[in-house]
């Protein structure tokens, strides 16, 4: 008996433990919750679900027409350093060494670990890069502006066409972008803190700045900007204490120094054409302006060479590519910081209003100075996606001060407030995955949608449609030619290039070069800039977006030239 009741004992004494701890931890966990703010919570959940989002459809996008060049100059650089610098090659590769590898390098070097296919690596790796752009935004917004700011910041960002559509494919600006939205940050933080910024700080700053340069040479700005932040942290009155001030300035140079040493490092360690001269990566700056290749954009359907765009060609296209939530909420804070009659003379005030004017100031200083300059300019703003964080963190901060106003007015014109903001931004996500995968292709209202920027803007530059399209033209073919459509050879036409289409593309269905595209039998490309009309042939199939066609399958044997011999 007295075992029996024993046994029992031990049965029901763990049960009651375990169910102890759970309610402990439980209790604790709801604690933590009730604790954090709520848009903090919803940061956080925002940024699961990316993630969440990210890994279940990553594989869904195409190689890009430059992908298969930029993992070729990864391995190049590699080659570099394992050959103890004699090995040249890189140098010679086209003009890539003039641009940073620290992520072609990365790519590669996972790429020899993990047993993934190496594009699809880089596209999950620029994704998670992207996310991490999304975190610093979020981040700086709510620096500056608390947790609300930095909510509707990550959901600016995110909801970004140019920038989440673009976080699989553009692995040059969507890691510049991010290393330069991490730097900024890290600025910002060690600026509160000067003349002697805590050293973490610091260390970050550097840190950031070196990745940016090991992506492209133009993160050089950021220098620029950390002269700026000093310029106007430094203490008032100006008239005077001049004594003061410059010791205030070289104290916080001083203390920068060490990031710059960090970044210095960094950068000639991803970029080797920076380590061969200290003024390679200005050299490497000026050298983009001098890019005059006979490549041709549009605007307005209007047709351009890259080195004639008009000079609203870049304002255009950003304003045309955000949506107009993001855009009115940017214009209205920047309208605002304009005002001298709404500056402060607390120091918080005072303080915040020069946080956001050098967020400001990174927005679009760089689209001013390509205005002046008007530099070469070519697939819409993707080479300006480093700007694209700060003004979601502008709008995050206008977004937030509205609603802030709104509370303070009456608490259901809050709510009223906050379900325009929510019905504004479902809209825009109701957007993207009728897009997917092609969400780099959204386009606002202004301009009508992509409905409106069809064949008069930009669009799948990347020729994103090449999964897709392939599959249309197998199903074309085992469907109408079941007995030799995966053993008689055809010839394809890509408007495109080769290494994209051959990742997708069966082995009997070859490739041929442009000056052999009459011989073709069939023929698959974008409506972007209207190469679907460079070939005749019969479409057989169509590949749409919101009932807009965005690329062409077409059949040319009926009409194709004769007699092909394949040449070099």
């Amino acid at each position: 008996m007295s075992d029996s009741i024993t046994g029992q004992l031990g049965q029901s004494g763990p049960r009651r433990s375990l169910r102890a701890v759970f309610s402990t931890l439980l209790k604790r966990l709801l604690n933590w919750i009730a604790a954090r703010d709520a848009f903090d919570l919803a940061s956080a959940c925002a940024l699961v679900a990316l993630l969440t989002i990210v890994f279940w459809t990553f594989q869904d996008y195409a190689v890009s027409n430059d992908e298969g060049l930029q993992s070729h100059y990864g391995e190049l650089i590699i080659a570099y350093y394992k050959s103890g610098f004699t090995d040249q090659s890189l140098f010679k590769f086209d003009n890539l060494y003039l641009y940073g590898g620290l992520f072609d390098t990365v790519a590669v070097l996972l790429g020899k670990v993990l047993p993934v296919d190496i594009y699809e690596l880089r596209h999950l790796l620029c994704a998670l890069i992207g996310i991490g752009g999304i975190v610093a935004t979020g981040a700086t917004a709510r620096l500056i502006a608390g947790p609300r700011a930095g909510f509707f910041a990550i959901v600016a960002l995110a909801l970004c066409g140019s920038w989440y559509g673009g976080m699989f494919n553009h692995t040059k600006g969507i890691p510049l972008a991010t290393f330069m939205a991490g730097a900024t940050y890290f600025l910002i933080r060690a600026a509160r803190d000067l003349p002697i910024p805590r050293m973490r700080h610091v260390i970050g700053l550097g840190v950031m700045t070196g990745a940016a340069l090991g992506i492209r040479s133009l993160s050089l700005l950021l220098f620029g900007y950390a002269g700026l932040t000093i310029l106007i942290n430094t203490p008032r009155p100006f008239a005077g204490y001049w004594k003061e001030r410059a010791q205030f300035i070289l104290t916080s140079m001083l203390w920068f120094l060490p990031g710059l040493v960090i970044a210095y490092v960094i950068m000639i360690v991803t970029w080797p054409y920076a380590a061969l001269s200290p003024l390679n990566p200005i050299r490497g700056l000026i050298s983009f302006g001098d890019f005059h290749y006979h490549i041709r954009t549009i605007i307005f359907g209007r047709m351009y060479e890259m080195a004639d765009v008009p000079r609203y060609y870049i304002p255009t296209y950003i304003a045309i590519r955000l949506p107009l939530l993001t855009l009115g909420a940017t214009v209205l804070i920047t309208a605002l910081l304009a005002v001298p009659a709404l500056a402060s003379d607390q120091a918080e005030n005072r303080k915040r209003r020069r946080e956001i004017g050098l967020i400001a100031f990174t927005a679009f200083f760089p689209v001013v100075c390509q205005v002046i300059a008007q530099g070469p300019a070519l697939d819409g703003c993707r080479h300006f996606l480093f700007v694209f964080p700060p003004i979601a963190v502008l709008a995050g901060i206008g977004l937030s001060g509205g609603i802030g106003l709104l509370k303070r007015w009456h608490r259901n014109a809050m709510m009223g407030g906050l379900a325009f903001i929510a019905v504004c931004y479902a809209w825009t996500a109701t957007k993207l995955v009728e897009l997917h995968p092609h969400e780099y292709l959204y386009y606002n209202q202004l301009v009508g949608g992509l409905q409106g920027a069809s064949r008069r803007f930009v669009t799948d530059y990347w020729v994103n449609i090449m999964p897709e399209a392939v599959e249309e033209l197998n199903d074309f073919l085992d469907r109408t030619e079941p007995a030799t459509a995966k053993t008689h050879n055809y010839r394809v036409a890509v408007c495109g290039e080769r290494v994209s289409y051959e990742e997708y593309a069966r082995p009997n269905l070859h490739w041929i070069k442009m000056w052999d595209w009459r011989y073709a039998d069939f023929y698959i490309a974008p409506t972007h800039m209207n190469c679907d009309r460079n070939l005749d042939g019969k479409t057989i199939a169509t590949i749409e977006r919101m009932g807009v066609v965005i690329g062409v399958v077409k059949d040319r044997r009926a009409i194709r030239a004769h007699g092909y011999k394949p040449t070099e």
